[in-house]
């Protein structure tokens, strides 16, 4: 026997599973590794409707990181997806019809999730949020919002008044696109008069990951670094 076929022979010898198993044993291996970034880091979704033109625009796929929210709380501007709110405001919008192979993909982070809503918070837990001034603005704790870097093209920043304390706990989220966006607004007939529990956020949006052609990092408007926001009138 020759140096080679000894060492051949101790390969051999030391191989504990057959491929066919070590290929089933990887493969499950980075489906719980998956799983696991989809829990805790980040997820992928659809966007369900063109309620956040001109941001997002219908099916574009988007990365939700959750990092941000493991020791803070949800900031004004934060564009969020969040779970329906007691299964009440997703009969608008709807949610893409996904195969069985596709809905198993997207249990382990392996394919775009659907079924949630992605908006812009307006006002967090005791914020004061009104609409509109003498100007025709949302204003938060009586300060005027600057929106026009983000809501649609032409869109005034709210059809509907309303006059809403934001209860501890709650967000009042809105859509860009003002005038096809049925959002808090739309369900101050519901429990929490619209507001929607900081509990249901999945993750603030971090990216637009598809089509490439659309893919870009998201930033926070600067209207929403003012300090003046912070001073509550009531």
């Amino acid at each position: 026997m020759t140096p080679g076929d000894g060492a051949a022979g101790r390969a051999r010898t030391t191989r504990s599973l057959p491929v066919w198993a070590e290929t089933v044993l990887l493969l499950v291996l980075a489906l719980v590794v998956s799983a696991i970034v989809k829990t805790f880091f980040v997820q992928m979704f659809f966007v369900p409707s063109g309620s956040m033109r001109p941001l997002f625009v219908d099916n574009d796929r988007i990365l939700v990181q959750k990092i941000s929210y493991w020791t803070g709380s949800v900031q004004r501007g934060d564009v969020v997806v969040f779970d329906d709110p007691g299964g009440r405001w997703l009969g608008t919008e709807g949610a893409p019809q996904l195969s069985p192979f596709q809905k198993a993909l997207s249990e382990v982070g392996l394919y775009p999730t659907g079924g949630h809503l992605v908006k812009r918070v307006i006002g967090v837990g005791g914020d004061h949020v009104a609409c509109c001034d003498d100007s025709g603005r949302v204003t938060v704790n009586g300060v005027p919002l600057q929106e026009r870097s983000y809501i649609a093209s032409g869109a005034d920043p709210s059809d509907r008044r309303f006059d809403v304390h934001v209860p501890r706990g709650r967000l009042w989220v809105m859509g860009d696109n003002r005038g096809n966006s049925e959002d808090s607004r739309f369900h101050q007939d519901l429990p929490g008069g619209g507001t929607v529990p900081e509990k249901d956020v999945v993750g603030k949006v971090w990216a637009i990951v598809w089509p490439l052609g659309r893919a870009h990092l998201l930033h926070e408007p600067a209207t929403y670094a003012n300090p003046r926001l912070e001073r509550s009138t009531g």
